[in-house]
């Protein structure tokens, strides 16, 4: 496991990390889900202060899209419809010029645990699957949708000294 001092950006998967994995749906087959705000707002921080921030999802919906969008990550750094999580991570690590080891993925499920060992620190919300938990450097005492993301992203930027908060940055960027 790499050190949280030596991260230089995060990647994660959607449902069951930044949602607590319910979906959802009306009679359109339009798809909704719930984000923790303070999660977002820790994104919003990681890219205020330097992070590349990839979001690698098997969903497929634009409201995906446009959260993100709103949290400062642009498009091609989120993965719609991934079905092969681990090169999506590689393409997000070759376009910043990243090994992988420098970065964090957090993820939930089986189709994460690939990525999670490929990435310098495979981090898992409380309530992840056990396979996924087995595979994950650190466990998040935080359910996923309830502030995981919050909650080491916090402790990563701290760590680094990069938890810094500049309201004119953020009112010029968010």
């Amino acid at each position: 496991m790499t050190d949280f001092k030596d991260i230089k950006a995060f990647a994660f998967d959607v449902d069951g990390v930044m949602t607590d994995g319910g979906i959802l749906c009306d009679l359109e087959g339009q798809l909704f889900r719930t984000f923790d705000a303070k999660d977002g707002f820790a994104v919003r921080m990681a890219k205020l202060n330097g992070f590349p921030v990839a979001v690698i999802t098997g969903g497929r919906s634009g409201s995906i899209a446009q959260r993100f969008a709103s949290c400062g990550i642009p498009a091609e750094d989120v993965y719609l419809g991934s079905r092969d999580k681990l090169t999506d991570f590689k393409d997000f690590c070759r376009r910043y010029g990243l090994d992988a080891t420098q970065v964090m993925y957090f993820g939930d499920d089986v189709p994460d645990i690939e990525v999670m060992r490929a990435s310098g620190c495979g981090v898992c919300p409380s309530d992840a699957s056990d396979d996924t938990r087995e595979a994950a450097d650190y466990i998040s005492p935080r359910p996923g949708g309830k502030g995981c993301i919050r909650e080491v992203f916090e402790q990563v930027m701290k760590l680094q000294g990069r938890w810094n908060f500049d309201v004119l940055q953020y009112k010029k960027h968010f």
